[in-house]
């Protein structure tokens, strides 16, 4: 079976004071229905099972206090605008599973799993994890996200269906390694990610089949979405979702 859209839609409720975030709906290989909310920057949620999964939540991105509370929560590196305690505060139980990366742990605590780049988990029997270093590599950049930190994006593979989540990164020979990737968030602004030629060379290296621009604002260089549209025009389903 493929990956199929269903629709695009609005997450929320019958209560009016909860906001409704834009939202894609999906069926994985398997069967599997799933939804894909976006917030800003890096900020997403996907549900499945009736589960929700946090990606980078961040306060001041949704109005965590009104939304389902996680099952299970991924953090992709220490910046503030990626690891934000409060956030996970506020969308957590007592049964909240925390991923993330080996700084991040320094903040969280011994609540978390940590994995590093190329290490799997199965935090949930309806996810598998697979951590992916993410890391600058442009002359005056790598300091942004040093290679020997041990960043993570991720790869979810949901009902077979492999969602990739690359954090803060270049286009590393790491991520233009991937293959088989069905939806893919990279970021695109530099100076501290990717540069449109940058996220062109690297949606043709991996060839996902829909590609999702993420993290494109909160810096002075406006990335150019509508070149990085015509560039990648028969190379892969490219969808503007409203994240800066």
């Amino acid at each position: 079976m493929s990956l199929f859209i269903f629709a695009f839609a609005e997450t929320g409720s019958a209560n009016p004071n909860v906001p409704h975030y834009p939202a894609d709906s999906f069926t994985a290989r398997d069967g599997t229905p799933f939804t894909i909310t976006f917030f800003k920057h890096a900020s997403l949620a996907i549900e499945v099972n009736g589960k929700s999964i946090y990606i980078d939540p961040v306060d001041g991105y949704a109005a965590y206090d009104l939304l389902p509370k996680a099952d299970l929560v991924l953090i992709t590196h220490s910046h503030y605008d990626h690891l934000d305690p409060k956030a996970i505060a506020r969308i957590s139980t007592s049964e909240t599973q925390i991923v993330c990366d080996k700084t991040s742990a320094q903040t969280l605590g011994p609540g978390c799993e940590v994995v590093t780049p190329g290490q799997t988990a199965r935090p949930r029997s309806y996810v598998e994890i697979e951590a992916v270093r993410a890391y600058n590599t442009s002359q005056g950049h790598t300091q942004f996200h040093p290679r020997d930190r041990e960043d993570n994006g991720y790869i979810l593979t949901i009902g077979g269906t492999r969602i990739y989540i690359a954090g803060d990164s270049e286009n590393t020979p790491e991520m233009k390694a991937l293959r088989n990737i069905d939806i893919a968030f990279l970021p695109v602004n530099q100076p501290y990610t990717m540069t449109v030629d940058q996220a062109v060379d690297a949606v043709k290296a991996i060839r996902p089949t829909i590609f999702y621009p993420y993290h494109t604002g909160e810096t002075e260089v406006k990335t150019d979405l509508d070149r990085l549209q015509r560039e990648l025009e028969g190379v892969t389903e490219i969808r503007i979702r409203p994240m800066e």
